[in-house]
C-alpha cells in the first residue's frame, strides 16, 4: 500500500523542477480540463481581509436602533432605519458614485489612529431642517450648491448624535472616541484616504411616510480596521450597552420631568360689590372656619390638606386623594 500524502525529499522536489524545465514532466498532468477556472491575484479580494464582517454587522445594526433617536426630535416621528451589508471599494470609485454637492464630515477614532467619513445628502438635510423648524415632511429639489448656516447648524447636531451613537454602538466590541475634525461640501477636497486606497462603506437607508426613502454613508479606510481583523471576525459580542433603552421607557422618562404649576386655596370668602367698594388699606377681612385646604395641580383639584410650617416656612400636608 503506497503512502501518498508523503512529503518529497529535497532530491525529489529536485528532480521534479528538473523535468518540468525539460519538458519531459508536463505540467497540465492531472488538471481536468473540463472544469472552468479564472485567475486569481492574491491579495487583490480585499472582501477577505477581514472575514465576513460579521461584528461590524452587528455595530451597524445596533448603531441604527440607536440613531433613530437623532432623528425622531426632528421629523416628529420614529423613522425606521435600515443598515446595507458593508461594502468594499476603492475610494476613487465611492467617490465617483457621489454628487459633487454633498455633506461630508471626516472625524478622527484616536483607539484606531485612524480617520471616518459621514456623508449626508443634501435633500435629508433640507428635509431635517424644514421638520426640524415645525415645516412637513416633503421632498426637496436639490438644485443649490451650498448649504445654509441654519442647515450648517442641522448637520452639526446630526453629526455630534451620530457620532455619540457610533460610540455607544462600538462599545461591546472595543471603545472608541470620535473627535470631529473637518467638514466639506465637494468630495474632492474630502481628504479621507488616497484615491487608490480601498474602504468599507457602510450605508443606511432612512424610511419616511409619503416622500423618497433618504441614506446616509458611515466610511472607514480599511488600513483603519486592519489592526481590530480578529475583532471583526469574532462571532462572539456581549452586550453591555447601558442606554438602548425602548421608545416607552424614553417617553416615561421624558414625561415624569415635565414641570407642573401646584396650588393651595386656604378659603374664598364671597363680599358684595358695596362692600368690596368701601375696602381700603388696613381692613380685615373674617375668613370662614377651615375645613381642609384645597390642593390643585394646575386647575384640577386633586388632594384635601391641611395647613401647616416646616423648617420655619408655611407649608401644607396632603391627607386625602380626591
Amino acid at each position: 500500500m503506497s503512502n501518498t500524502s508523503r512529503k518529497l525529499s529535497s532530491d525529489e522536489v529536485s528532480a521534479l523542477m528538473e523535468g518540468l524545465q525539460s519538458g519531459e514532466i508536463d505540467s497540465n498532468s492531472g488538471i481536468n480540463n473540463d472544469v472552468e477556472v479564472s485567475d486569481f491575484t492574491f491579495g487583490s479580494d480585499n472582501l477577505e481581509l477581514l472575514g465576513d464582517y460579521y461584528a461590524l454587522r452587528l455595530i451597524n445594526e445596533r448603531f441604527a436602533r440607536l440613531v433613530r433617536s437623532i432623528f425622531l426630535p426632528m421629523i416628529r416621528i420614529q423613522p425606521k432605519i435600515n443598515p446595507f451589508p458593508p461594502e468594499v471599494k476603492t475610494y476613487d470609485e465611492y467617490s465617483a458614485g457621489l454628487n459633487s454637492f454633498m455633506s461630508l464630515t471626516t472625524s478622527r477614532i484616536d483607539e484606531l489612529r485612524g480617520s471616518m467619513l459621514l456623508v449626508l445628502e443634501p435633500s435629508f438635510v433640507s428635509v431635517l431642517t424644514n421638520c426640524y423648524y415645525g415645516g412637513k415632511l416633503a421632498n426637496f429639489p436639490s438644485t443649490k450648491s451650498e448649504f445654509t448656516a441654519t442647515e450648517d447648524r442641522i448637520i452639526e447636531i446630526v453629526s455630534d448624535g451620530i457620532t455619540h451613537c457610533l460610540q455607544n454602538a462600538w462599545k461591546d466590541l472595543m471603545p472608541i472616541t470620535i473627535k470631529h475634525q473637518s467638514r466639506e461640501i465637494n468630495p474632492q477636497f474630502a481628504t479621507l484616504v488616497e484615491a487608490s486606497d480601498s474602504v468599507i462603506i457602510c450605508s443606511f437607508v432612512v424610511q419616511l411616510p409619503n416622500i423618497d426613502s433618504a441614506s446616509f454613508d458611515i466610511i472607514y479606510p480599511l488600513q483603519t480596521l486592519k489592526p481590530i481583523a480578529s475583532l471583526l471576525r469574532s462571532r462572539i459580542q456581549s452586550d453591555v450597552i447601558d442606554d438602548d433603552t425602548s421608545w416607552n421607557e424614553r417617553l416615561e422618562k421624558s414625561i415624569m420631568h415635565v414641570p407642573l404649576p401646584i396650588s393651595a386655596i386656604l378659603s374664598e370668602p364671597a363680599v358684595s360689590l358695596s362692600e368690596l367698594i368701601k375696602f381700603k388699606e388696613g381692613d380685615i377681612i373674617n375668613l370662614p372656619p377651615v375645613d381642609g385646604v384645597d390642593f390643585f395641580v394646575k386647575d384640577k383639584l386633586l388632594f384635601k390638606a391641611e395647613i401647616g410650617e416646616t423648617n420655619s416656612q408655611v407649608a401644607v400636608s396632603l391627607k386625602d386623594r380626591l
